[in-house]
């Protein structure tokens, strides 16, 4: 018999973790608001509102795990406290009431003041008013009915990943038109980067997997620094090695004064200044888990982008 899995969000993680699902053979419900999503005769799209209760709880009969994929409609702590609190009790809920695990896609924010490299079980050190947001989120799942597992991913790359991933389209754009690379803080600082398939097999491995609980680290393969990721990207397209020029933290921070979403940013700027490491080996061994090496996960991320409708031009 076939097993169903709601997946909520269609952004990057989403649609990349609904069509593995798909792929593998699972039927998979995929909620947005629209109805959007990636086709796949596996992937069923449904539009409809995750916040409002009778709605969720439909999108949930039937399914095996909720995969919950769904982001604030702004990059603002105070939008996040407004908004995620009261989605994710509704989700745990409805989860709870049909006896299924909610599966989430987390950050590293509620660590990343804390002793480094990032494990499953370092405590929450949150360096940030987002990250204090996250700890809170976190702590509600620890005390949620239904068995819930958050998989923690560093920064991410891959295909879907677009404007908002730092190893997005703000460094494979000006890679393929042979334009300067402009990445935020320090270029030659260590840096972990999780490759999306690997978190969205992370997600379904621990959706599968009743004795995975509590905060788990996806597969994420050894630091590198963004000069690095940014060469390898270079290679896998067969182009010289753009130049690259970091935008100025000082910069940001001032522009932070006058404009609100680069402050927010500015906020962050020590995931980016100095070391930002994981490690996620003892998760990975756990779910049955490795990451992609890089090489492969490059060349799949520049072939994705060249396929798109919108792939710039060489």
């Amino acid at each position: 018999m076939m097993t169903t899995h709601l997946v909520v969000g269609a952004g990057p993680i989403g649609s990349t973790l609904a069509l593995y699902l798909a792929e593998r053979g699972d039927h998979v419900r995929l909620l947005t608001r629209s109805g959007s999503g990636p086709a796949h005769p596996g992937i069923e799209r449904r539009a409809g509102d995750a916040s409002a209760a009778a709605e969720l709880r439909s999108a949930i009969d039937g399914a095996a795990a909720v995969h919950w994929c769904l982001h604030a409609s702004r990059y603002r702590a105070d939008t996040w406290r407004a908004e995620l609190p009261a989605l994710e009790s509704g989700v745990l809920r409805a989860a709870s009431s049909a006896d299924i695990p909610v599966i989430f896609a987390e950050s590293l924010y509620a660590l990343d003041a804390g002793e480094q490299p990032f494990t499953s079980a370092s405590p929450f050190v949150p360096g940030s008013a987002k990250g204090e947001v996250r700890v809170e989120l976190l702590r509600a799942r620890e005390h949620a009915m239904a068995r819930t597992v958050s998989v923690a991913a560093s920064d991410y790359f891959g295909p879907f990943a677009r404007a908002n991933a730092h190893a997005g389209e703000r460094m494979i754009v000006p890679i393929l038109r042979g334009r300067t690379v402009r990445p935020l803080g320090a270029v030659d600082q260590p840096h972990s980067f999780t490759y999306l398939p690997d978190l969205a097999t992370a997600m379904a491995r621990a959706a599968d997997d009743t004795a995975v609980d509590g905060l788990v680290m996806a597969p994420t393969a050894p630091p590198i620094t963004q000069r690095d990721l940014i060469a390898e990207y270079a290679r896998a397209a067969d182009v010289h090695a753009p130049r690259v020029r970091p935008i100025p933290g000082g910069l940001l921070r001032w522009a932070g004064r006058v404009h609100r979403d680069s402050a927010e940013l500015a906020e962050m700027l020590h995931q980016w200044e100095q070391p930002y490491v994981m490690d996620s080996r003892s998760d990975g061994t756990r779910l049955g888990v490795t990451p992609t090496p890089l090489e492969e996960a490059a060349a799949a991320t520049i072939a994705w982008w060249r396929a798109a409708a919108d792939t710039p031009s060489r």
